[in-house]
């Protein structure tokens, strides 16, 4: 771990990286790539210096409410959380000047800020993320080793639908030749269902590979399913997209039984979702007219 100076928190859009790096190890991040310009190892966590104090002033000038967003780089709750609660401290800024939360993570972590969450949510709107790749938990434990399980982030999903507050779930990245098979994808289909996820993520059945990254993850073929890194390059060459072969059955799957269960699908859809500011108190002050 190391300290870095910045002097924003908040990009143009709103979006909210406290750490930089990932002591998760999932075999196939793609935070990893060079073009992201780390100059420091991955697993050498860089926290940002002073990110509530400069949060806050950068709240304090908006003009007007809105979303932030979190998780899309690094997992706001990684490891190193549970000692500095920079996470925790955030939130509470986002929840006391009533900005609504779209937050994204792996970890079971986030049921310690349950309290900050429900707050949010009774505000304005907070939207919980999880990323879900591998319904099979050995699997599970071999591609994202350090983090929750996949039955963990469920139980997560559930917690936050029993209170009351909405959530939605990445499915990706599916590895091919790996986890692309339809009892992974009705595994994870199932648990969403039965946790009343509103929304689910999906940007086609596959994964992504670039420079930083593709090194990283052939290196994790090599130990963990020895012969699948040849059968990556003679399929997929220096590809960026790795496509599925099973994708279009796959996708065939996952918008019947969305459509099933009234679960958001279209990614357009979603991210509009995610995206939209509601201040709950004005909704109440208009009914109270009624």
């Amino acid at each position: 771990m190391h300290y870095a100076d910045y002097k924003t928190i908040l990009s143009p859009k709103n979006g909210m990286n406290l750490y930089r790096g990932c002591t998760h190890g999932c075999i196939y991040c793609d935070s990893r790539s060079t073009c992201y310009q780390m100059d420091h190892d991955f697993e050498d966590i860089e926290v940002k210096r002073d990110a509530p104090r400069i949060l806050e002033a950068q709240l304090k000038k908006k003009r007007n409410l809105c979303m932030i967003g979190t998780g899309s780089m690094c997992d706001p709750y990684i490891h190193l959380e549970e000692e500095l609660q920079m996470t925790r401290q955030c939130l509470s800024l986002i929840e006391r000047y009533g900005f609504g939360l779209s937050i994204l993570t792996k970890s079971s972590r986030i049921l310690r800020d349950m309290d900050i969450l429900k707050a949010i949510n009774n505000k304005t709107k907070c939207v919980v993320q999880v990323t879900l790749t591998t319904f099979d938990e050995d699997l599970c434990r071999q591609i994202e080793p350090n983090v929750s399980t996949t039955f963990e982030r469920f139980q997560v999903l559930k917690a936050m639908n029993e209170a009351g507050i909405p959530t939605v779930v990445w499915l990706c990245p599916i590895l091919p030749f790996i986890n692309d098979s339809e009892e992974n994808l009705r595994g994870l289909l199932d648990y969403c269902i039965e946790a009343k996820v509103h929304g689910i993520l999906c940007f086609g059945f596959g994964m992504t590979l670039r420079e930083g990254d593709r090194e990283y993850f052939y290196k994790a073929l090599d130990n963990l399913f020895p012969g699948m890194k040849e059968r990556y390059i003679e399929t997929f060459g220096d590809s960026y997209s790795c496509h599925s072969p099973n994708g279009v059955r796959l996708n065939e799957i996952f918008r019947k039984v969305c459509k099933e269960h009234n679960i958001l699908y279209k990614t357009d859809e979603v991210f509009r979702y995610l995206n939209e500011f509601e201040t709950k108190s004005r909704q109440s002050s208009l009914l109270e007219h009624f």
